[in-house]
């Protein structure tokens, strides 16, 4: 399509500025880095701006900055900007791209229990396993090697990536993405211990996924022992994520890979947590606070405040913290000197 065209699509989105002039023809996205003619690359700011002057791109989506917006015009090539140049750019590669979704059908090879209730459009993949007494909504898309245990409900266009696992009484609200290897609704790490040694108490509980959720590869969301383990609406979780037995998890709330909560979390909504964050059993999280990667939170967390290190401090604690301990041979030189001359 024309690069006027990609403009008229984008303004639906978000509010955008645009300088035409040329109108080349637009046969897809690319980075900067890697940008050829006929695609539309992405500046998310002036970092990158060097890029402008060298790249073979034939559009550009930039942020709503002047300097750089000039700099384009310089070298004539047209472009289109927004407050926030990244979020133009995703609904840009929805122009160029749709993922794979296979047409509403049922595998021959799939063995679904006689009891379960599956709406129109839905497609079932090869060697798929469906237990008693499931719902399936419609528009579902459950690809090959899911098992899903008995009384699991499914709503509205969910997707089940390969090889992912759904275990008893697990409810997946409206279009929740649940990648491979996903295991959700497995059972809470829960033993007593006895003077004969660990007793195991049983997981009656549920885990409940609300609208637009979605699960990263070999993520894990355990069932409580009672109750249920809650992840609220429109929360992202990366690969490799695990969420112990019994947590509530807000709305819009996105973790990195390998986050891993402990049972009994309470998570407000909004919250930001980076990559190998840990929490410890019990904590409460409050709304909008963040966790820098590799954060060991063994304390409550205020809404809107930002820890990191472990365990955990303020972010402003534990970067001048950062700072003295690059000092510390220095430092430590400098106490020696100080002791010996208390000596002499």
């Amino acid at each position: 399509m024309r690069f006027s065209e990609v403009v008229a699509h984008l303004s639906q989105k978000i509010s955008v500025t645009a300088k035409e002039g040329k109108n080349p023809e637009i046969k897809g996205v690319s980075p900067i880095e890697e940008a050829t003619m006929q695609t539309i690359s992405y500046i998310e700011g002036r970092k990158f701006a060097h890029y402008i002057n060298i790249t073979p791109a034939s559009a550009l989506i930039l942020p709503q900055d002047e300097t750089l917006q000039a700099q384009a015009d310089d070298q004539g090539i047209p472009w289109v900007a927004a407050e926030v140049p990244r979020l133009l750019f995703a609904h840009a590669i929805d122009l160029f791209y749709r993922p794979f979704h296979p047409t509403p059908d049922v595998h021959p090879s799939a063995v679904i229990d006689p009891s379960a209730e599956i709406q129109e459009n839905v497609y079932i993949g090869a060697n798929v396993v469906v237990y008693p007494r499931v719902k399936i909504s419609s528009g579902v898309c459950i690809y090959p090697n899911v098992v899903i245990y008995p009384d699991v409900t499914i709503d509205d266009r969910a997707i089940l990536h390969a090889n992912a696992t759904i275990h008893e009484r697990t409810q997946i609200g409206k279009d929740c993405i649940i990648h491979s290897g996903a295991v959700i609704g497995g059972e809470g790490f829960g033993f007593v211990p006895t003077s004969q040694g660990w007793l195991k108490m049983q997981q009656s509980g549920c885990v409940v996924l609300e609208e637009g959720v979605e699960v990263g590869s070999n993520s894990n969301i355990d069932r409580p022992a009672v109750g249920e383990t809650r992840i609220g609406r429109n929360t992202k979780f990366d690969n490799a994520v695990h969420i112990g037995h019994g947590c509530r998890v807000g709305e819009n709330c996105a973790f990195a890979a390998q986050v891993v909560l402990a049972g009994g979390v309470k998570v407000g909504n909004n919250v930001l947590l980076g990559g190998q964050s840990a929490i410890a059993n019990q904590i409460t999280i409050g709304d909008g606070a963040r966790a820098t990667g590799h954060s060991g939170i063994t304390r409550d967390v205020k809404a809107g405040e930002i820890v990191s290190g472990s365990p955990a401090v303020p972010n402003h604690i534990y970067l001048r913290s950062s700072a003295i301990y690059k000092r510390l041979p220095e430092m430590y030189r400098m106490f020696q000197k100080l002791v010996k001359g208390s000596k002499n």
